[in-house]
């Protein structure tokens, strides 16, 4: 009985976080538990490259912008949610001290200081956000990314932003594990690395210069943020 009604809230609480995230409540409305199913859990948003570090770039639209404005908006709906949100950047910067000489030593010490961040903050999860960029213009879609620890904790975050991001987008590819990913593997906290397409199509490079469809991919990658809290506390509150 205690775990159907546990389900139950869940369930609830699923509904309406979507419903919060689309269609923004009142100010006047004194949020619960239920409807702030994010509640005391913290997250890290990492809005990748900026500053000297454009990241993947054509035709003069480059990832670092267009990653930013779709973590400051994942940030936003992750707070209705009741979540603290922590962003290794709000602006165009990198995390490399001002002193620091030379592209490749600043992205050296960028990447660090990101791990760094997430290792201090000592979030529930923590998001990368980039675009990709390649030779061929064919590719296109989002993708997830993690860590292949002993856990299996961020590949149930990954596969259930994917899942999400697979719905609204109407995309086929998978949520992937990597080893190489040095913020993945090294940042010690359950997280994923979010590509959010690929800026050498031009059909996607398109959409991805879109608020609107900006607002689409953080919408569902918050939803899927959601469901894998809610999946977690189920299994703890059942165990």
């Amino acid at each position: 009985m205690k775990k159907l009604w546990f389900i139950l809230l869940w369930l609830v609480g699923l509904v309406l976080l979507i419903y919060l995230i689309r269609y923004p409540i009142p100010s006047f409305f004194s949020p619960t538990n239920v409807t702030m199913p994010l509640a005391n859990k913290v997250i890290v948003i990492d809005p990748g490259h900026g500053g000297p570090d454009g990241g993947a770039d054509h035709d003069s639209v480059y990832e670092e912008s267009i990653a930013l404005d779709t973590s400051l908006l994942l940030r936003d709906y992750l707070q209705q949610a009741g979540a603290l949100v922590y962003m290794t950047r709000e602006s165009d910067i990198d995390l490399a001290a001002e002193g620091t000489r030379g592209l490749s030593k600043r992205k050296s010490e960028d990447i660090r200081n990101r791990v760094k961040f997430i290792q201090e903050k000592d979030p529930d999860l923590f998001i990368s956000v980039h675009l990709n960029s390649i030779a061929s213009s064919q590719w296109s879609g989002a993708q997830s990314f993690y860590y292949p620890d002993e856990e299996g904790q961020s590949e149930a975050l990954a596969k259930s932003i994917q899942k999400r991001l697979r719905e609204e987008t109407k995309g086929t590819r998978v949520a992937l594990g990597l080893n190489q990913i040095y913020l993945l593997k090294h940042a010690g906290a359950t997280g994923t690395l979010v590509e959010l397409g690929f800026l050498s199509n031009p059909d996607e490079r398109r959409l991805l210069t879109q608020e609107s469809y900006q607002k689409r991919l953080a919408t569902s990658i918050a939803e899927g943020i959601v469901e894998f809290i809610m999946e977690e506390d189920e299994d703890n509150g059942a165990s």
